[in-house]
């Protein structure tokens, strides 16, 4: 099946209906499902067919000619008891924090280049990492206390892991930053698990080195595989969401993998991705 997710304030259930019957030469019904965000409707078309990617892509384009309307294509929806994967930065909060230590740093220009090539996948991650973090040497690690108050969780993050608690998921959240952030961020969103980078330090001051391991994307990927045999979750019931490529991997290794504000490294790779609506769709995911 395929759920639309379109904004309350511009949808337009018998257009889109018509555009997919058009498409595929057959009556399309479309249903609107409960209202569960503030801001998206979802509508959904129960198809035993299953597109493949270039349809989807060639759907999205077409339906977003009109509208921002976003879809994502799933086998079957979930249950109660789900396990949901995010990558952290760029994806659950608008930042990347390395940039913004190096804000602090006054190394910003540099770090920057260093991520955004990380991030399109052309770079390795190891290095880039490295890299980067050499960058923070001497940083004060009270820096962490004051950066975390000023990252801002994109639309719908809140709202979603409120959602996700009511709905008894487990949430782990697996991100190539660092653990002080992370650790706040569990704290105050009731998060399951985390896993990330420790910097390295002497007293109040940073190293610019990291130590132990780093979680890239195989240690994403096998994260939430530790997590679905502990938890005991069928592949079906688990979500992971991420925005570059170092994700790819953790999405494959879920039932529903999902780019969120994606980057085109990948976007080449995957089939379900959200440009527009915010992150409490998600929730959509589940039964009613």
């Amino acid at each position: 099946m395929i759920l639309f997710f379109s904004p309350k304030n511009d949808s337009d259930l018998q257009r889109l209906s018509e555009t997919l019957s058009d498409r595929f030469k057959q009556p399309v019904f479309i249903e609107r499902r409960s209202e569960v965000s503030k801001d998206f409707v979802c509508d959904v078309w129960k198809t035993d067919r299953s597109l493949p990617r270039e349809e989807l892509v060639y759907l999205r384009q077409e339906l977003q000619r009109f509208r921002k309307i976003d879809l994502i294509q799933i086998s079957s929806f979930l249950n109660n008891g789900a396990l949901f994967c995010f990558d952290m930065d760029s994806t659950l909060i608008q930042e990347e924090v390395i940039d913004e230590l190096a804000r602090y740093a006054g190394v910003y220009e540099e770090v920057a280049h260093v991520t955004k090539e990380a991030m399109e996948g052309n770079l390795n991650f190891h290095e880039a990492l490295q890299k980067r973090c050499s960058y923070l040497k001497d940083l004060p690690v009270s820096v962490f206390d004051e950066l975390y108050f000023k990252l801002h969780p994109n639309h719908g993050v809140p709202e979603l892991f409120r959602g996700l608690k009511n709905k008894n998921a487990k949430t782990a959240v697996f991100s190539g930053g660092f653990t002080d952030i992370l650790e706040r961020f569990k704290q105050e969103y009731s998060i399951d698990e985390v896993r990330a980078n420790y910097l390295d330090r002497t007293g109040d001051k940073l190293l610019g080195t990291v130590s132990g391991t780093v979680v890239d994307k195989n240690i994403k990927r096998d994260s939430l595989l530790e997590l679905q045999s502990r938890f005991q979750i069928g592949r079906e019931n688990i979500v992971a969401v991420g925005d570059g490529a170092n994700d790819q991997l953790m999405l494959e290794a879920s039932g529903i993998g999902i780019g969120f504000h994606a980057k085109d490294g990948l976007k080449a790779n995957i089939s379900n991705w959200i440009d527009f609506a915010s992150m409490d769709v998600l929730l959509y995911l589940f039964e009613e």
